[in-house]
């Protein structure tokens, strides 16, 4: 009879791989169940209409692989991983053929900007200086002091200028005005807020700094490269294998869940204290993601040709435009005119398109549980932005808001940040806790990101609740190493 695992891990997400990474590293007998067929999570590249192509079917664009403290130890490049980077980091079309431009230089971008120019470089520019820090202190535990004290000096104001009521007046431009704001969307609600402003200013100051690039081959590669490392370290993956309750977990020293709260309600069913059951029902989820894949047949026909070199392109409007419409998505209003994040991958990866063939990813923020197909939702979005898009158009798929939870359940409606970013969750998810990531269960810990710091492939969730359990459980009070070593490749 084989011994019992040290960690049981339910669910193969970047959390729950990061927490595997962690434990194993530390010694750790580890074993992860995985409900698909395939490991990943977020993190699944297929191919959908042709073998040869391959689309992302949930993230595409990795800012935190490239800037996280978790990856940056872990050090996908040294693992085989190449994170590509485009020129243009994030584009914004307007109506009439404009468009903002966040190229991966700070000078072209604010020499883009005009009379905007200098206000972007005093908004980015500190942060840039002190962008490890910056970056430490939101994907934190949020629990600690901050490691650069300069941080949150530079980020309080700047957060509570664009993310409180006078953010319409920070610029003079609709381009520097559309440009941050479409970052700001990524909070997936209402806008403006304070955590709206927050993962802008992340993510922003970013595109000039570590980037947004793609993975070669596609996101599945950091998957890969966590399960190599797992493997590597003694860990079994169970793919195929859903999990219902805890008793199916057998006598595991400790149980991580990279589930949403919902997930850990469901495995842990009456043994739940009242009080801590209750306080997860209490959980809100935000708007929803509306999946469409495109396979098209030559690169997206932009109205203004450089937004063709950006790896992200943000489709909303103007600034007035997204506060009103992601407000009344996250109001539960549907419309037709969502916001959309659109990703070319062949932009940074050439390697991904065959002749007459290539991918296009979107995303439309609806309502959440919203059972629209969006494949006709954002064709016409983009069609707006690209006329004759859709006469590139070979094959095209979509999955709802309502569907997505059913591809993945950690996505509830559709809610692919595992809960709603307000100014409550944004920190104390998914209950406050001295101690976020350990439930009121002997050696059961939440590993999601509905655990801080939240949602993006950083891993940092799943590596702080590794961290906490190492501590508590094993007596392990010195991190393990998580740099490549000579057998890892």
């Amino acid at each position: 009879m084989s011994a019992a695992p040290d960690a049981a891990i339910v669910g193969t997400g970047p959390n729950g791989l990061a927490a595997a990474v962690t434990l194993a590293r530390a010694g750790l007998r580890v074993e992860l169940y995985e409900a698909a067929d395939t490991i990943g999570g977020g993190l699944r590249t297929e191919a959908l209409f042709d073998a040869d192509v391959v689309h992302d079917i949930c993230s595409a664009v990795h800012p935190m692989a490239a800037a996280s403290p978790f990856f940056r130890e872990f050090d996908l490049a040294d693992r085989g991983v190449d994170l590509l980077h485009p020129e243009v980091s994030y584009a914004h079309p307007l109506d009439g053929g404009d468009a903002a431009l966040a190229h991966r230089d700070l000078a072209a971008t604010c020499a883009h900007l005009g009379a905007d120019g200098p206000r972007w470089r005093r908004l980015m520019g500190p942060l840039l200086a002190h962008s490890e820090g910056i970056v430490d202190l939101l994907l934190s535990g949020q629990r600690s002091v901050p490691g650069d004290l300069v941080a949150p000096l530079l980020l309080a104001p700047r957060v509570l200028a664009h993310g409180g009521p006078l953010a319409s007046r920070q610029f003079a431009t609709e381009r520097a005005g559309a440009l941050l704001t479409g970052v700001a969307a990524h909070a997936v609600g209402r806008l403006p807020t304070l955590p709206s402003a927050a993962i802008a200013l992340l993510l922003g100051h970013l595109a000039h700094g570590t980037g947004w690039p793609v993975p070669r081959g596609g996101s599945a590669r950091i998957a890969e490269a966590l399960a190599a490392d797992i493997t590597a370290h003694g860990g079994v993956i169970h793919t195929g294998t859903r999990i219902d309750d805890l008793r199916e977990l057998g006598r595991a020293r400790t149980v991580f869940l990279d589930t949403a709260p919902k997930g850990l309600a469901r495995i842990a069913g009456s043994r739940l204290p009242v009080r801590y059951a209750r306080a997860l029902a209490r959980y809100r989820h935000g708007p929803a993601a509306a999946k469409a894949d495109f396979l098209v047949s030559e690169p997206i026909p932009w109205a203004n040709p450089a937004v063709a070199g950006a790896g992200t392109v943000h489709l909303g409007g103007t600034q007035a435009q997204m506060f009103r419409q992601e407000t009344l998505t996250a109001s539960g209003i549907p419309t037709d005119e969502p916001f959309v994040l659109v990703v070319d991958p062949t932009v940074a990866d050439p390697g991904r398109a065959r002749p007459g063939r290539r991918p296009v990813w979107a995303y439309a923020h609806v309502p959440n549980g919203d059972d629209r197909d969006p494949v006709e939702l954002v064709r016409s979005r983009i069609e707006r932005y690209a006329p004759g898009f859709g006469d590139t158009v070979i094959a095209g798929r979509g999955i709802s808001g309502r569907d997505y939870e059913a591809y993945n359940p950690n996505y509830v409606g559709g809610d692919i940040n595992t809960g709603a970013l307000n100014l409550t969750q944004g920190i104390l998810r998914p209950v406050p806790r001295l101690d976020p990531y350990r439930t009121p269960l002997p050696g059961v810990y939440l590993c999601s990101a509905a655990t801080p710091p939240g949602p993006g492939v950083h891993g940092m969730s799943g590596h702080l609740a590794a961290l906490s359990a190492l501590r508590r459980e094993f007596g392990v009070r010195t991190p393990p190493s998580l740099a490549p070593r000579p057998t890892d490749h």
